[in-house]
């Protein structure tokens, strides 16, 4: 849009403008603000692994993963009564050790894996909070295998590999991109699983 504006001494004041010219420069500021507010938002848009929303598991809240833009995310499917339950107790160091760099750790309940997880949401977060004193999120019970796969772990599934057995590690990198994938086997201290998150927590937040 091409304005001509009257011109004005120091002193003249924009409520000296005429309505119609008030007008023009509110239109012309809009037009300037259309343009600049699309491209903040691309910059600023979720990834899409995180573009997704869960209940937590202790009241069934919606969670948007979005809210973890930036940081440095650990995926897991978990269990209550597997004989890796006590990665529970590891999960929750890593977390506390590594928190504020910007790592978050994201527990997924799952049943789908020799039937080691039976309980409801509530049985459950009392069985993590009671026994292991678990602080990291934790959503609600969930299926991530197969065709019943929540949409999260689906879209991992297909980055990498889908879950062998209850806890199961995915690491999303600030970029929200899949880092890399670890089996149950490998357990919250393994040297392999920390030097990545490190190298992923060094990364600056884009």
């Amino acid at each position: 849009m091409n304005l001509k504006f009257p011109t004005q001494n120091a002193t003249t004041s924009a409520h000296s403008l005429s309505p119609a010219w008030r007008r023009r420069l509110w239109i012309a500021s809009a037009i300037l603000l259309l343009a600049i507010v699309p491209q903040a938002w691309a910059n600023t848009a979720c990834p899409t692994l995180l573009n997704h929303t869960f209940p937590r598991l202790q009241d069934d809240v919606p969670q948007s993963l979005c809210q973890y833009q930036g940081q440095v995310v650990l995926v897991i499917n978990t269990a209550s009564y597997c004989g890796f339950t006590r990665q529970y107790e590891g999960l929750e160091k890593l977390y506390s050790k590594y928190k504020d760099r910007g790592l978050v750790v994201l527990g997924f309940p799952s049943n789908d894996f020799g039937n080691q997880e039976p309980g409801s949401n509530k049985e459950i977060a009392e069985f993590c909070s009671n026994t292991f004193g678990v602080k990291f999120p934790m959503l609600a019970k969930t299926s991530v295998k197969g065709g019943n796969a929540n949409p999260l772990f689906k879209q991992l599934a297909q980055q990498s590999e889908s879950p062998g057995w209850n806890f199961h590690k995915y690491i999303i990198g600030r970029d929200g991109k899949l880092v890399r994938s670890f089996s149950s086997l490998v357990s919250p201290n393994d040297r392999r699983l920390t030097s990545e998150i490190e190298r992923a927590l060094s990364t600056p937040r884009s």
